[in-house]
């Protein structure tokens, strides 16, 4: 249950609407801004403990939800503030083990306020029985799906913040981004927790048909910095530590069906500063 401050916080945050859907791809034409490609969502399916395959599917309040523009580390050495940058969003990115009727898949989640709400793609806890949430310090704890979205491919997973101490992500405005703009994806590829890789913005406001079934992801940011399965539902940050975006697809080639290099998409920040409250609000899936 949410008090009267709380929804008064976020009045001014759900007017940060994010892009319309578009139509379905095939009333499209080829100057929509529609990239007809086939797009693998990140979770991992595991069935009978044994790694099977990569996961394709159809679809791709908080009162204390941290936003802002916070300043970066100082400093000119890159490298050194890679580091920062790591050491600080680090210990915010979660790894995600889901147990379902037929498999178990692996993804990642971010936490964004300190009652224990993790964001994450909704394709990583769909059809789940059990949840259970392994953060960067090895400890697991199991969490409960409060809501999920199909259309927005966004879900959101609570754990007991009495049982562990939380770090909490600092939501960026992804309104404010720039194609060339340095950013680091963080996640459990391939269910290797805490993996770090870097790159940068390739393009704003893409439009992602799964070539296999027309399902979009409006509004995507575009980026090279390597994302794998498992790194579904976690962190895209900018070089001030800011969580910009939620890794959520990469393009396969459709000749030779295997990843095309750099070509991974994200689901924007402020599209989950509007959605994730939702979620909590009226804790349900649609």
């Amino acid at each position: 249950m949410y008090g009267p401050d709380e929804d008064q916080q976020f009045a001014a945050q759900n007017t940060l609407a994010g892009p319309s859907r578009p139509d379905p791809p095939a009333k499209r034409s080829l100057t929509s801004g529609i990239i007809a490609i086939c797009a693998l969502l990140l979770a991992i399916v595991f069935g009978g403990g044994m790694l099977a395959g990569w996961q394709f599917a159809d679809r791709g309040i908080l009162g204390d939800l941290q936003t802002g523009n916070a300043a970066g580390p100082d400093g000119d050495d890159r490298e050194a503030l890679r580091e920062q940058v790591i050491a600080s969003v680090e210990p915010a990115v979660v790894q995600i083990n889901v147990s379902g009727s037929s498999n178990n898949s692996v993804g990642s989640g971010v936490v964004i306020d300190r009652r224990g709400y993790i964001i994450t793609n909704n394709h990583v806890v769909e059809g789940r029985q059990s949840v259970q949430v392994v953060f960067a310090t090895g400890q697991a704890v199991m969490g409960s799906l409060v809501g999920g979205s199909a259309a927005e491919d966004l879900a959101v997973v609570q754990v007991d913040p009495a049982q562990v101490k939380l770090s909490v992500a600092t939501l960026g405005d992804s309104s404010k981004l720039r194609v060339g703009q340095d950013v680091m994806a963080i996640g459990n590829p391939l269910g290797i927790t805490q993996t770090v890789t870097n790159g940068i913005i390739s393009a704003l406001d893409r439009n992602v048909a799964n070539g296999d079934n027309g399902q979009m992801l409006s509004g995507a940011i575009q980026t090279d910095a390597p994302i794998n399965p498992g790194n579904s539902g976690g962190a895209l940050v900018d070089m001030h530590g800011q969580l910009i975006g939620i890794p959520t697809l990469a393009a396969i080639n459709p000749e030779t069906k295997t990843p095309a290099n750099g070509v991974g998409f994200a689901i924007p920040s402020n599209r989950v500063k509007v959605i994730a409250p939702q979620l909590i609000k009226h804790s349900k899936m649609s």
